[in-house]
């Protein structure tokens, strides 16, 4: 028996004696500084890898601060390297990058986890299973939607977190299985409010409806959430834009849990109008943003189906065309 099946008997609660976990974290920007945190925090052996050196060295002489929902506080006991192949075999291995990052960290990672390495990829949008297919195998691969977990990173060293509301995971294949069960406790009993679902799928889709209608959007015009949504030409756009995602996901039998998606995505950016969704804020730092798994995602997933995307082509142009400014 793995020591993830073992876990699998773990209370809600931390307490003594509860098998403690090797555990790399690949991408350790500010979500990624988080679990890697609070994971060591809970007892477990944690490796963050990453390929910003500032932080690596920052962490590994002064430990990682976290700040913002959890508390303020320094963590001495995690490790942090560049290179992946200094940690060796894991038990879980939490890719934790922007999408662009998923498929040069499978190829990294493939060739030194285990056999029985339990593999968790949390990205926005689609498409991390496609990348990761392309480099190892994917039998111990589970998939994971963080929601209403914004944070930036202050500085080499320390991450903030505005709010703690829920990691989502799951199995490709849907169900609940042991090995998810144990990890939706590890994460419980590292301090966060995780929970396994049946099916991950719907919750990935129905989040990239929301993906989809505000971050290309809000990054072509440059306004928050609430902004956009003001503004009856642009919200027009956004919703043009999500109608076409919605009818890929109709098309690809993604049983939704609502019938109305303009509602659906009208009151999730209700909650947040002074947001900026991580495609704007990555154009206003001069860094890539998520566009090829969020609205890029559209274009290449329809026309495999004879679909039209004529918004998201446009949006998508547009970005590009914005962050070229920028590339040279």
């Amino acid at each position: 028996m793995t020591r993830l099946a073992q876990a699998a008997a773990i209370k809600r609660t931390k307490r003594p004696g509860a098998p403690n976990m090797k555990i790399a974290i690949i991408g350790v920007g500010a979500m990624g500084s988080i679990y890697a945190g609070m994971l060591s925090e809970a007892g477990h052996e944690v490796w963050a890898i990453d390929p910003w050196a500032a932080h690596v060295a920052a962490i590994n002489a002064d430990g990682l601060r976290l700040s913002g929902a959890s508390g303020d506080r320094v963590i001495n006991a995690l490790r942090a390297s560049v290179d992946i192949s200094q940690v060796g075999q894991c038990d879980i291995c939490v890719i934790a990058t922007k999408a662009s990052g998923v498929a040069a960290a499978a190829k990294a990672i493939a060739p030194v986890i285990g056999p029985d390495c339990l593999v968790l990829t949390i990205q926005n949008g689609l498409g991390a299973d496609r990348r990761l297919a392309q480099h190892m195998p994917m039998h111990n691969v589970l998939l994971g939607v963080a929601d209403g977990f914004g944070a930036s990173m202050k500085g080499p060293g320390h991450a903030h977190h505005n709010a703690m509301k829920l990691i989502r995971i799951g199995e490709i294949t849907g169900g609940i299985s042991p090995r998810l069960s144990a990890l939706e406790a590890l994460f419980q009993n590292a301090g966060f409010n995780a929970k396994a679902f049946e099916n991950i799928n719907t919750l990935i889709w129905e989040k990239f409806l929301c993906n989809v209608t505000f971050s290309a959007p809000c990054t072509v015009y440059e306004q928050t959430v609430g902004a956009l949504m003001e503004d009856q030409d642009h919200w027009m756009v956004a919703l043009a834009a999500m109608q076409e995602a919605y009818r890929l996901g109709q098309a690809k039998n993604i049983a939704f849990s609502f019938e109305d998606p303009v509602a659906y995505v009208t009151a999730f950016g209700a909650q947040m109008p002074d947001a900026r969704p991580s495609m704007l804020l990555d154009f206003l730092a001069q860094k890539p943003s998520e566009l090829d798994a969020i609205n890029g995602m559209v274009p290449v997933l329809s026309k495999e189906l004879g679909l039209p995307t004529p918004v998201n082509d446009d949006l998508v142009a547009k970005v590009r065309l914005k962050e070229a400014s920028f590339k040279g």
